[in-house]
């Protein structure tokens, strides 16, 4: 009997350490290909629904703008890897108070884990550039109490930290090789990448070659920003050439980060996508070249190749939508960015399939390993103590 008690014991070890590896990942992103699943609508799927159409697609990474209860609950158990969003409006309070920063930390991060695989935390949204001083200089401070609440926890393994970028923060951006970071944007810029250098976070970017366009249609060539055949350009400080945009842009980010003394660090795409419609100004946004830039880009990511400047860095990318939003302000095309509509067809064929309506039977499934792992468990526990 001491026997068969000792292997009981050595069981459970093995087993709650196999278990415990659920709280540990390496970065926040699996694979190459992410989605953003945007709310601002008032007539798309529960978020129940949307978890069986993300799992139909076989889409793992997802990054939301907030930290909506019902949303973290309906991904509880699914295996679907989440980043989670601090808003712009709360970056001056988490920044002046660490102690709402750890409340917060508590209330929305750590009570939902492991069940929900948060991965990331997204601190603030397109800060620095935006012309808003107060909340540029709130958000260093805003991710380093997010992060020490983390740490206190010891969850900062698990959760990583990090915040995207748009355009705005770079005075120039072609040729790649000229990028620099804005003036007016360094002095917060620098502090901020020495703190996500020392933590291990990557340089996060929003690119949309769709609006590079439209704002210069005349001065770029359509199938550059869509991945079609092209001449592309040439950088003859680098000697490189780019057969698309969004390479080019990423690389772009590549030499301001060098120039900031920051060569190491990864880029990662938060956002990109092309709109499917849009106003009078915007003649690009058509359902066509919508799916050409999605297909397309779906097919580069699938090769696991980097950039022409960092080809060994594999590049990773979260598409920009999942829905069409039909609450979106600004112009239309904000409101139809969606691979998938309301009702949960798709907007275009890029190779996803739209929701069934048999998909419940497979939310059975998204609990069959917890409990495979606890049916193991019992049966396991049973034989030791039989011998």
């Amino acid at each position: 009997m001491r026997s068969s008690t000792l292997l009981l014991l050595k069981f459970f070890f093995f087993f709650f350490n196999l278990t415990s590896l659920e709280y540990q990942v390496d970065g926040a992103f699996v694979g190459t290909y992410g989605i953003n699943y945007g709310r601002i609508a008032d007539n798309i799927p529960s978020p129940e629904k949307v978890v069986l159409l993300l799992k139909q697609a076989k889409i793992r990474n997802v990054r939301i703008y907030d930290v909506d209860h019902t949303v973290l609950e309906a991904f509880s158990g699914t295996g679907l890897d989440l980043v989670v969003g601090l808003p712009n409006g709360f970056l001056k309070e988490m920044s002046s108070n660490a102690d709402h920063a750890f409340t917060w930390v508590k209330e929305n991060i750590q009570s939902f884990l492991p069940k929900t695989r948060i991965r990331g935390i997204a601190i603030g949204n397109e800060v620095l550039g935006g012309g808003d001083s107060e909340l540029a200089g709130a958000l260093l401070g805003a991710a380093k109490n997010v992060y020490n609440a983390l740490k206190k926890m010891n969850l900062e393994d698990t959760v990583q930290i990090t915040t995207a970028h748009s355009q705005a923060v770079f005075s120039d951006s072609y040729p790649p090789s000229s990028c620099v970071f804005k003036e007016n944007v360094v002095q917060f810029m620098k502090p901020l990448l020495e703190f996500f250098q020392q933590i291990g976070s990557p340089f996060c970017l929003n690119a949309y070659p769709f609006l590079a366009y439209t704002y210069n249609p005349k001065e770029i060539d359509i199938n550059y920003a869509l991945f079609k055949p092209t001449e592309g350009i040439y950088d003859p400080k680098t000697d490189l050439h780019y057969d698309n945009m969004l390479d080019a842009q990423i690389d772009a980010a590549y030499m301001a980060l060098q120039d900031a003394g920051f060569k190491k660090m990864e880029v990662m795409i938060t956002e990109t996508g092309w709109a499917s419609k849009g106003d009078s100004d915007e003649p690009a946004a058509t359902p066509e070249n919508a799916r050409t830039y999605n297909y397309n880009l779906r097919k580069r990511l699938a090769k696991k190749k980097g950039t022409p400047l960092r080809p060994k860095t594999v590049l990773k990318a979260y598409i920009f939508a999942l829905f069409n939003e039909n609450s979106k302000p600004g112009k239309s095309s904000e409101t139809h960015f969606g691979l998938f509509k309301p009702d949960g067809t798709i907007s275009y064929d890029i190779g996803f399939n739209s929701l069934k309506s048999d998909s419940p039977k497979s939310l059975i499934s998204s609990s069959k390993s917890a409990r495979y792992y606890v049916a193991l468990v019992i049966s396991v526990s049973a034989f030791l103590l039989m011998i």
